[in-house]
Formats: C-alpha cells, structure tokens, sequence
C-alpha cells in the first residue's frame, strides 16, 4: 500500500518551492499537495509556458519528490459562492476582474479546467478544492432554506460542475471534493446529495479531511466506511474542541487563536482526533491514496509543526496483515 506523505504547500505559499522542497524532503516528506497561490503554482502561467512545468517537476525530482494532488481550493470557492468582498480577498486578479458574478464564475469554471490541462501534462492524478455554496450562510441561521431553494442550490452546483468534471475525463483526472463548512457538501447527507446531483459520475470524489468532521460531531471514521471508493485524498490535521459552557461550535466570531474559541485546529497528534481509528479505517477501505499534511495549528511554529506531523503520521501509517496470514 503505497499512501505517500505529502505536505500541503498552502500554509508555505510564501516560500519559495526549491526552498520549501528541501525542508520537506528533510522532514521526510514524499512530495506535495501543491497550491495554486502564492509562489508555487500559476494556473496561467502554466498554459502560456511548460517549461515551468517541467521545471517544477526537475526540482522536486532531485530531492525524489512528486506532486500527487493540485490544490484548486482558493479559485474553485468562486464556483458557487455569493460575489462580496470576503470572496474577493482570496481570488487572484484574473478571476474577480470586475465583480460580476456571472463573470467570475465563467472564469473560475476556466481556470479549473485549465487546472486539468497542467494537471496532465504534469502527470498529477488529483485536483482537490471546493466549489463555494450560495446557501451555506443560511443553513444553520435563520431564515433557513426550504428544500425548493436548496434544489435550487444543487442544481446550480451540478450545473457549473459538470462542464468541469468532462474536462477533468478527457484529462484524465480526478476532482476530489473537500468535505468542509462553507461547501454544498459538509456532512454525511450532504455529500450523498452532492454525489448524486451529479449522477454519481467517476470523476468525483472527496478529500477527506477527519477535522472539518470532528467538530461538527460527526465520527470521520463513519464517513470513510460510508464514502470507500469516493475517497480520492486525504487532508490530515488535528482539532481540540474545549466547550467550556460559556462558548459554542461558531466560535463567537473570535479570531484564529484566541483561547475563548470553542475550537481550533492542531498539528497532528495534539488535538482530540482518534488517529489509530482513523488508519485502521483507511485500511479497511484499502485506501492507497496520498495523506496530505495540512498545518493550521496557531498555537505552534510551523516549522516544528510540519517536522513532527511527518514522523507522527509515519508511524500511524501501518501496513494491514496480508490475507493469506495463518489463524
């Protein structure tokens, strides 16, 4: 069972990739998820010229690294979402242009498909990201959706998806979904009605990420026994919840890092997450997919963070017993 370790670069997108490359390979990590902002991947750039490509493969080459995933998360929210300001501090330039909603979603629809063209001649399987949602600030609010304008909601996501997922076959590659608040699909339910809205096409997966479960009381492990062969990436990072009676799951709109929160996200390992259940679980479902280290933890340099999550999740990341063993 291969199950690489890779490094999510997001929280590194303002070091460089030949710098980044040599920390990593030293922690010991086997490559990366690569994201699309900052200083690591250009989806245009990569149209206009593929000798970056190239080049980026020959670095990460020399230190026997490879890019299993593309991390599309930024761009990929403009899919569906509400076009306001927050939305417009996490896209580039060429995707707001303007603001008009229409707009940005054409190109946004463009730029992923483009993501599949580099995807392939790079030779990375898997495109991970979000699709954004035009109902998700009502979902737990009030006044809540009725079920006609949550349709509505899924037809839409289908209709933007579609066009996306036969680029993604023609290129031969995967869009794995991040289950995640925010998303048309953030729990068990959810995520079958976004599978089916899309009639359950191949292409379409999840990146499973046992946190953005965890906090909301769902048991990751269910959803891995529920999703076995939808289960195209894996995101690993850790989650203390703390409530206290005086706090709640929303946080209180408090900032990232300020212990009156309810939550908060923790390097592998140092958080509440049943690691052991969850790579039992993997092996039950006989994941050989990549475990993509995600470091989000306020309370611990990054650093450090990224250097012991490696070893941790290493030594998690154990062979099931071959099914021919003596009883």
């Amino acid at each position: 069972m291969s199950r690489p370790i890779i490094l999510h670069s997001g929280s590194w997108s303002d070091v460089a990739l030949d710098e980044l490359a040599g920390l990593a390979a030293e922690w010991g990590y086997q490559g990366f998820e690569l994201c699309s902002w900052g200083k690591h991947f250009d989806v245009w750039q990569s149209q206009s010229d593929d000798s970056k490509l190239q080049e980026n493969l020959d670095l990460l080459s020399r230190f026997e690294m490879t890019i299993p995933v593309l991390s599309m998360h930024r761009i990929s929210q403009a899919l569906c979402d509400p076009a306001d300001s927050v939305l417009q501090r996490i896209l580039p330039e060429e995707i707001w242009a303007d603001g008009d909603p229409d707009g940005i979603r054409e190109r946004t629809s463009e730029a992923l498909s483009l993501a599949a063209i580099a995807a392939q001649k790079m030779g990375i399987p898997i495109i991970s990201g979000f699709s954004g949602s035009p109902i998700w600030n009502r979902i737990t609010g009030y006044p809540q959706p009725n079920q006609s304008e949550i349709e509505e909601a899924f037809q839409l996501f289908a209709e933007k998806l579609h066009p996306i997922l036969d680029n993604f076959q023609g290129a031969g590659v995967k869009y794995a979904y991040e289950v995640h608040a925010g998303q048309m699909a953030f729990d068990l339910p959810s995520a079958e009605r976004a599978l089916s809205s899309l009639d359950n096409r191949e292409e379409f997966g999840f990146t499973f990420d046992p946190a953005q479960l965890y906090w909301m009381g769902i048991d990751p492990c269910e959803f891995l026994l529920r999703f076995p062969d939808r289960i195209f990436n894996v995101h690993l990072k850790d989650i203390a919840v703390r409530l206290s009676g005086r706090n709640g799951l929303l946080n209180g709109c408090l900032p990232i890092g300020d212990p009156r929160r309810g939550w908060e996200f923790r390097c592998p390992g140092h958080g509440h997450i049943d690691w052991e259940s969850i790579f039992r679980t993997l092996n039950i479902i006989q994941y050989d997919g990549p475990l993509s280290i995600e470091i989000a933890d306020a309370g611990m340099d990054r650093l450090k963070a990224a250097e012991e999550a490696a070893g941790f999740i290493k030594r998690l990341n154990f062979e099931p017993p071959p099914e021919n063993r003596p009883s």
